[in-house]
């Protein structure tokens, strides 16, 4: 998990910063698209036949991605590579099709549930899985390389998929029992004016619903704006304006979801892994156990403990999760910002996939979100962001130590807290969560005026 520390550019999820500024211009994101096809080709995945090596791009609906998908398409032809676009698509859209298609490596623009501003690029393997760190390390090493262009005979030739968006949503219906549909049910979609704008409706319409779509109307800088899973107010009042059952809420390259029932509540990842997890398991389906991360909340892991159903966690981030779930040999996890990863469906998180899992628990238990999850009860939670110099350490202060002592002294095995320092900010994040609110918002401001002074020596 440390190996992120010895990457210059590529982050938890890809290489992300705001369209325009270094590195994401069309020089950079061109010289990215080199270095990636040079690393693709000597790494022997030239096509089986002896024909070029293919990739495909697929983006979100943020304006900056014409000219990044441009850029990116010029980089891999000048390196030897074919390029496939397949246009505003899902980030795991592009992980299915790419292993479906068996192509070389699948490539994402998207800055995910970040504001029109920002954009990134994000790699899948041939396999559909997210880019191991070693690989990631091999095209940073490429990048200081000029660009030399293959030449003309060898150069990649680019052309669009036009059936992917079909391809997906036969996908994502597999993934839902075939003896079950979703008839009687009418359901809100908020696609946050994203890569599943053209999708998820199809998908939940074909299996049955009555679907209502909202953020289904994308101009390029509208995505994720006071709306999708980010912001789900929008969602709540159009569930209760149009009588609906629930509602769903996808962010702008569709790998997260959270949802929303017939009297406006929101159900995040934490709860929704909950009603997977104990649907699975009454039916014989969990494989093992359910892996969350330092963030999920405490309600959670006591109510697994409760059904006798393994828990662990990973680091923040669903490449953490994925990794521990291989490590573990077990198939489903996620978090509470709603990425869920079900392995035996999807080879990395998808929003729609996930939402259908819970969907299915629905239809064949005949409850509703609320009573899949009566008993659960989540536990007030306080995050404090402390403004820190760059190197410094919180875990090696006696005086944060004594104070955090403290604090889980009074909360009890009814509580926490968790001091993590941010890797993309200069920030120490001070977590307390527990059964009283008025005691978790107290120890969290005691703890953060505690680092705020260590931090200024």
């Amino acid at each position: 998990m440390g190996s992120q520390l010895s990457k210059k550019y590529f982050g938890t999820d890809g290489i992300r910063g705001r369209a325009g500024v270094f590195p994401i211009t069309p020089d950079f994101i061109m010289q990215l698209g080199y270095a990636a096809g040079k690393v693709l080709t000597s790494s022997g995945l030239d096509s089986p036949g002896g024909g070029h090596p293919a990739v495909l791009i697929g983006k979100d609906t943020r304006i900056s991605g014409y000219m990044l998908e441009s850029a990116l398409e010029a980089g891999f032809s000048a390196a030897g590579v074919d390029v496939l676009l397949s246009g505003p698509m899902p980030t795991p859209a592009v992980a299915y099709l790419t292993r479906a298609l068996r192509l070389q490596a699948g490539v994402v623009i998207s800055a995910s549930h970040n504001a029109f501003e920002d954009n990134g690029i994000k790699f899948f393997s041939a396999s559909g899985s997210k880019l191991s760190d070693e690989a990631e390390r091999k095209i940073e090493e490429r990048l200081s390389s000029p660009i030399k262009s293959v030449n003309s005979a060898r150069l990649g030739k680019a052309r669009r998929i036009s059936d992917a968006a079909g391809r997906y949503i036969e996908f994502c219906k597999s993934t839902f029992p075939y003896h079950l549909d979703l008839r009687g049910l009418r359901i809100v979609v908020d696609c946050a004016h994203g890569s599943t704008y053209h999708i998820a409706g199809h998908v939940l319409h074909e299996l049955g619903a009555d679907v209502v779509a909202i953020g289904v109307q994308p101009d390029g800088l509208n995505i994720n704006h006071e709306c999708g899973a980010t912001h789900s107010s929008a969602l709540q009042i159009a569930v209760r304006q149009h009588h609906a059952n629930l509602g769903i809420a996808l962010d702008g390259d569709g790998d997260r979801v959270v949802m929303v029932d017939s009297a406006g509540t929101i159900y995040d990842g934490d709860q929704l892994v909950y009603i997977i997890a104990r649907h699975r398991q009454q039916r014989g389906l969990l494989m093992g156990g359910v892996v969350g991360t330092l963030m999920t909340n405490l309600a959670v892991e006591n109510g697994f403990r409760k059904l006798s159903i393994p828990f662990a966690r990973s680091n923040v981030g669903d490449r953490y999760v994925m990794e521990l779930l291989q490590q573990k040999d077990w198939q489903l996890g996620g978090e509470g910002s709603g990425h869920i990863i079900c392995t035996d469906k999807h080879t990395t998180g998808d929003g729609i996939v996930s939402a259908l899992q819970v969907l299915h628990a629905i239809q064949d238990s005949g409850k509703t979100l609320a009573g899949l999850t009566r008993g659960l009860t989540l536990y007030p939670q306080k995050l404090v962001n402390v403004r820190v110099a760059k190197r410094f350490n919180p875990h090696a202060s006696e005086q944060i130590k004594i104070v955090q002592s403290a604090a889980e002294r009074d909360l009890g095995d009814k509580g926490r807290t968790l001091l993590r320092v941010s890797g993309t900010e200069p920030l120490v994040r001070v977590m307390v969560e527990g059964e009283s609110e008025w005691k978790v918002t107290r120890w969290a401001n005691r703890i953060a005026k505690v680092v705020r002074s260590a931090a200024a020596g």
